[in-house]
């Protein structure tokens, strides 16, 4: 559909464009990233049994490269689900990062990153719809399901078929055995 192919690089032109920058520049988002980035890795050195890197200018990087390459991704509409929910998914920790509103005193600052906070809101959901979208093809459970509902019918009718021919030479069996005794 046309408005896919028009909605999708629109979208992902604000991740490949803000991706490059950041990855040009990765110490501008460290201060911002640097609480996010402690309170992952301190949940994951919990909960991995490997150790993560505490490095947030290689966490920041890592988050750009995300963005350009799914955004990448997306614009082209070549796994535009994946991309999607990629990108949603990186979105979270990059809006806590960047646009911590309720830390700021000064109304004007506290203005700009409320407004930046509710623009990152509205591409995530804008991110949520595109990974749910399947372009009015069945999902892959409905296919699922319905492919595991014809292999059951399949079966079904197999075993029917068989058990009719084991009923038939059951019969004939039993005929053969009379025809021995007499």
């Amino acid at each position: 559909m046309l408005v896919r192919r028009i909605a999708r690089p629109m979208l992902a032109s604000t991740f490949i464009y803000g991706g490059i920058q950041t990855l040009r520049n990765p110490q501008s988002r460290v201060p911002g990233a640097a609480p996010i980035v402690e309170q992952l890795t301190e949940i994951a050195d919990k909960q991995l049994p490997i150790e993560v890197s505490h490095d947030v200018e290689q966490w920041v990087k890592v988050n750009a490269g995300v963005h350009v390459g799914a955004g990448t991704l997306l614009a082209l509409g070549k796994f535009p689900r994946f991309s999607a929910l990629a990108l949603a998914t990186s979105l979270v920790p990059t809006t806590f990062a960047g646009h911590r509103f309720w830390e700021h005193e000064d109304p004007k600052e506290r203005f700009g990153q409320t407004s930046n906070f509710l623009k990152n809101t509205g591409m995530l959901g804008g991110l949520l719809l595109a990974a749910v979208d399947t372009e009015g093809k069945p999902s892959v459970g409905w296919r699922a399901r319905k492919t595991a509902g014809a292999a059951a019918a399949a079966a079904e009718a197999s075993y029917e078929r068989a058990s009719k021919k084991a009923a038939k030479a059951q019969k004939r069996a039993a005929k053969q055995a009379k025809k021995l005794k007499s």
